[in-house]
């Protein structure tokens, strides 16, 4: 992101891994402003990452892409409190629940706003984002937006604020679905002999593997359930216990309840 200034208004685990994610990517240090009230954060990426501490205001003030990275609780105090002025920087909100209409009333009319949905894995770079912009927004800072949550993995555009809702159920809340499902492996991989770190290692490894394949693999996952589920095999036998106990309709309706959720947290923050 050459000769784009970037401010954080936030600095907690995801302002960090994206810094680390840019720096790694190429952008200048110098570049990147942080703010934020708890000190010791700031020292820390400014020690560690050479990135410039500031302030809320000043980098409403200077930055040309302001990431919103506080908790959902105190962004609108933080988004009152800033005047833009006639400028007209994009501001990036990665708060879970907060609908744009709200971030709008509280940064301005003429506000250009990305709404993003990060997950957990985007601390380790390999994460997933939905974004979705306002209509302010230009396509030159969509194309702002799409480097700067790339730097910690993948991105997709939705085409309607409420699909974020949905990525919200998919990716959002979805790694603690994986982590369940390896802790219920390893407890059934205990009750059969295996040893507490065998049992971690066999099947976080699996599930990168399997995770790592079907993202290189030009077959659909619904085939490469297949081509490792040989007639009559073990495979095929611990699926049809999956089927019979009705997987499919229990993961539908967790995805379901956990976008319904985010559709009341969305209309909660809208009422301010």
């Amino acid at each position: 992101m050459e000769s784009v200034k970037l401010g954080f208004i936030g600095a907690g685990n995801m302002t960090s891994s994206l810094i680390r994610g840019l720096l790694a990517n190429g952008t200048s240090a110098d570049s990147i402003l942080i703010a934020d009230i708890d000190e010791e954060k700031l020292q820390t990426l400014h020690t560690e990452c050479g990135v410039l501490i500031s302030s809320n205001q000043a980098i409403a003030e200077e930055a040309d892409v302001i990431v919103l990275a506080v908790k959902p609780q105190v962004m609108k105090s933080v988004c009152t409190e800033i005047e833009l002025a006639d400028r007209t920087p994009l501001l990036v909100s990665i708060a879970a629940g907060i609908p744009l209409g709200s971030l709008q009333n509280w940064l301005g009319e003429n506000a250009a706003i990305v709404r993003c949905m990060p997950n957990t894995p985007a601390l380790v770079g390999k994460g997933a984002t939905g974004l979705f912009a306002n209509e302010l927004t230009s396509e030159q800072q969509k194309e702002h937006a799409s480097q700067l949550m790339s730097a910690v993995g993948s991105i997709v555009w939705v085409n309607s604020e409420s699909a974020i809702d949905a990525v919200t159920a998919v990716s959002g809340s979805g790694p603690a679905y994986f982590f369940l499902f390896m802790e219920a492996m390893q407890e059934a991989a205990a009750d059969l002999g295996l040893d507490k770190e065998t049992a971690e290692q066999l099947s976080i490894q699996t599930a990168l593997g399997a995770a790592e394949l079907a993202l290189q693999s030009e077959d659909d996952v619904a085939e490469l359930r297949k081509k490792v589920s040989s007639p009559g095999g073990t495979t095929e036998r611990a699926l049809r216990e999956f089927e019979n106990g009705g997987l499919r309709e229990l993961v539908q309706k967790a995805l379901t309840a956990a976008r319904d959720r985010s559709e009341e947290l969305a209309r909660d923050f809208g009422d301010d």
